[in-house]
C-alpha cells in the first residue's frame, strides 16, 4: 500500500514538473484595468492647459514644410494658412477630432491576439527603432537582420507582451529602402500577433498596407485596422512630410496611427511641466485633426514622448518626477478628449541592465499603467536612451510587465477572496500553507516571476551565484531554442515570398 502511495506520488511530481519545463506559448490577453487612474491636474489646471493650446494653434500655429496637400487640406477645412504656417482657429481642430473613434480593435493573424486600443485597456508593445544591439556574449555592436529576427522571436515566446511591434531594432545590414519589406516579412511569419507598419517614407507605408492586403486580404484590410503604426511630430510644431506622408497612407486606407510629440524638456518644449503639456496638446490636436481631415472615422492614438533633459550633458533622463507628472497630465487630457493614449515604456538612460536601468524603467512602466496609457511602446528591451535593443533587458523587462497585468486586476472583494473560510479554519495561531483555501488558490494567486532569483544563498552560490544579466541572457537562449513557428498558409507564405522579392528586385539598394 505505502509503496503504490509512493508511485502515486511520484507520478504526480513527474506530471508537475513536466508542466514547468514544457513548451508554452501561451499570451496573456491585453490588460484591461481595474484600478482607478492617478491623476494630477484639477480642473482649473486643464482648463488653462486647453485654453493655451488653443491659442497656440489659433496664434502661433504649425508648420506643415514641402505637403502642398495638407496646407490645401487645411485651407479649405477654414485655417489660415500663410507659406507653410497653418494657424487653426480657435474650436476647429476639437470639432474635428470629434469623428476619431474612442477605441478600435486591432486584428492580429491569430484572431485570439487581437487587441483592443482605448478604453480601460492597455496593450504592450516592445522597444521600437534603436540602431544598435548588446547581448553578454557580443557586446554593443550595429543591428542586423538576424537579431531583428530574433526579437519578433523572443516577442512572439513573452507570455506578457500582446504586441510584436515594428522596428525592434534597425537592420543595418540590408538597404535602407528595402529593410521594411525584410521587417514585415518577420513580423507576419514569425510571430502571430498584431505588428506595426513602416513610417520611413510614405511608399514604404503602402508597400506595409499592400502586404497586409496579401497576409489579409485587401477588401478585410480595407474593412478591418490590422496595423497601429508610430507617426512622430517633429516638436516643436512641425509635421514633416515624411511621416504625414505616411499618416495620410495609413489614415486613407483604415489603419491606426499613434500621433506622438518626441519632446525632450528644456530642448523640443518648455522646461516647466505645464508648458509642455500645452505644447503637447496642441501638437496632438493638429496632428488628430489633419488624420480626420484625411478620412473620417481614421483610428488614431493620441501619443506623448515626453523626457527631461540633464543640463550638464544634454543627455536626456528618464524615470524623472517631471516626466511622470506630464504622462499622468497627458493621460487626463487624451480622456477629456475620448482618444486612445500612448505614453511610458521600459525607458532608462543606462548603457547596461544594472540597477540604474531597473530603477528608471521600474518608474516609467509604473506611470504608464497609472496613467491610463492605452498603448505602451517600448515596453520591454529599451536601453542607452533608446539607442539599444538589449537581448536580456528585452527578457528582464516582459517578465515584470506580468507585475502590470496583476496591479491591473485590482483588488477582488468576492467570496473567495475574503477568505473567511480559511481564517477560521487555521485560526489563531496556526499556518495558511496547507489550509483548503491555500490549496484551491495558490496556483493564480500570486504573480511569479519566470526569471528572478528566490533561491537560498547557499542554492544561489552552488549555481554560479548568477545575477540578473546572467539569468536573462540563459532565459534567451531558452526561449530562443524553444521557439516554434507559427503555421501559416503555403500560398500566403509564397505570396509574400514573392512581393518581397518583386519589390526589392524594382529599384537598387539605397544605404542613405
Amino acid at each position: 500500500m505505502a509503496e503504490a502511495v509512493r508511485r502515486a506520488r511520484g507520478g504526480g511530481g513527474a506530471a508537475r514538473r513536466a508542466e514547468r519545463t514544457a513548451v508554452s506559448f501561451e499570451t496573456a490577453r491585453y490588460i484591461e484595468r481595474n484600478i482607478p487612474n492617478y491623476e494630477v491636474l484639477t480642473e482649473e489646471a486643464l482648463s488653462i492647459i486647453e485654453t493655451n493650446a488653443e491659442t497656440i494653434l489659433e496664434e502661433i500655429g504649425v508648420n506643415f514644410p514641402e505637403n502642398p496637400r495638407a496646407l490645401d487640406r487645411w485651407r479649405n477645412a477654414g485655417a489660415d494658412v500663410q507659406g507653410e504656417r497653418v494657424r487653426i482657429p480657435r474650436g476647429l481642430a476639437r470639432e474635428l477630432i470629434k469623428t476619431a473613434p474612442a477605441s478600435y480593435t486591432q486584428v492580429a493573424r491569430n484572431p485570439d491576439r487581437n487587441v483592443v486600443v482605448g478604453g480601460k485597456s492597455l496593450v504592450l508593445a516592445p522597444v521600437y527603432g534603436p540602431p544598435f544591439v548588446r547581448d553578454v556574449a557580443g557586446g554593443r555592436r550595429y543591428a542586423t537582420m538576424e537579431d531583428f529576427r530574433k526579437f519578433v522571436k523572443l516577442g512572439y515566446m513573452s507570455k506578457w507582451l500582446h504586441h510584436s511591434g515594428g522596428t525592434v531594432c534597425e537592420p543595418t545590414d540590408i538597404a535602407v529602402n528595402k529593410r521594411h519589406l525584410d521587417m514585415l516579412h518577420a513580423h507576419m511569419t514569425l510571430s502571430d500577433k498584431p505588428f506595426m507598419g513602416s513610417v520611413t517614407e510614405p511608399s514604404r507605408a503602402q508597400d506595409s498596407v499592400d502586404m497586409c492586403g496579401v497576409l489579409f486580404g485587401e477588401q478585410f484590410v480595407q474593412d478591418n485596422t490590422v496595423m497601429t503604426s508610430l507617426i512622430n511630430i517633429n516638436s516643436p510644431l512641425t509635421f514633416d512630410n515624411t511621416m504625414m506622408g505616411a499618416l495620410e497612407i495609413f489614415a486613407a486606407n483604415n489603419q491606426a496611427s499613434i500621433i506622438s510629440p518626441f519632446i525632450v524638456g528644456g530642448a523640443m518644449a518648455p522646461v516647466s511641466v505645464a508648458g509642455t503639456l500645452t505644447q503637447v496638446l496642441a501638437e496632438t490636436l493638429a496632428g488628430i485633426a489633419y488624420s480626420q481631415l484625411i478620412k473620417p472615422g481614421a483610428p488614431v492614438i493620441m501619443g506623448a514622448f515626453v523626457t527631461s533633459i540633464d543640463m550638464n550633458s544634454g543627455a536626456p533622463t528618464f524615470g524623472t518626477p517631471e516626466a511622470a507628472m506630464i504622462t499622468y497630465g497627458a493621460g487626463q487630457l487624451a480622456r477629456r478628449l475620448n482618444l486612445p493614449y500612448r505614453s511610458a515604456g521600459s525607458f532608462c538612460g543606462s548603457k547596461l541592465p544594472d540597477a540604474q536601468a531597473a530603477y528608471e524603467t521600474s518608474n516609467s512602466l509604473n506611470m504608464g499603467l497609472l496613467s491610463g496609457v492605452n498603448f505602451m511602446l517600448h515596453a520591454c528591451g529599451w536601453l542607452e536612451g533608446g539607442l539599444v535593443s538589449s537581448f536580456e533587458k528585452f527578457v528582464m523587462d516582459a517578465d515584470q510587465l506580468g507585475a502590470l497585468h496583476h496591479l491591473a486586476r485590482g483588488v477582488e472583494i468576492d467570496e473567495n477572496a475574503q477568505a473567511m473560510d480559511a481564517i477560521r479554519e487555521v485560526g489563531p495561531g496556526g499556518h495558511y500553507l496547507g489550509c483548503a483555501h491555500t490549496q484551491a488558490n495558490f496556483k493564480q494567486s500570486f504573480w511569479k516571476s519566470d526569471l528572478l532569483d528566490y533561491k537560498p544563498f547557499e542554492t544561489w552560490e552552488d549555481e554560479g551565484a548568477r545575477d540578473t544579466q546572467t539569468l536573462a541572457a540563459a532565459r534567451v537562449e531558452k526561449m530562443l531554442n524553444d521557439y516554434q513557428q507559427p503555421a501559416m498558409d503555403p500560398a500566403t507564405l509564397e505570396a509574400l515570398d514573392a512581393f518581397v522579392a518583386k519589390r526589392k528586385a524594382a529599384e537598387p539598394d539605397s544605404f542613405m
